[in-house]
């Protein structure tokens, strides 16, 4: 019988720490920092929150915007009705 908690290897550590920069942001996201810097200009991910000259993004910000983004089974329809 095992004692001690399961903790399967291919999971990701939470992050130490809330705000993470840029290059930091990108990576939690599962994204290159060029596409991230386009999620963020289009909207999808968060905008940064400044901290003197520093540019950093809310953990918590980034999972709601991930938590956002359509899966592969979402339906999209162009007009917005889905009744049709």
């Amino acid at each position: 019988m095992r004692t001690e908690p399961y903790h399967p290897k291919s999971a990701l550590p939470l992050p130490s720490q809330r705000m993470l920069n840029r290059v930091q942001a990108a990576a939690y996201a599962g994204v290159g920092v060029s596409k991230f810097d386009e999620m963020v200009n289009d909207g999808r991910m968060p905008q940064p929150r400044k901290i003197d000259a520093r540019r950093v993004w809310d953990v918590r910000q980034i999972d709601i915007a991930l938590d956002a983004l359509p899966s592969d089974g979402d339906i999209s329809y162009p007009d917005g009705n889905d009744w049709d």
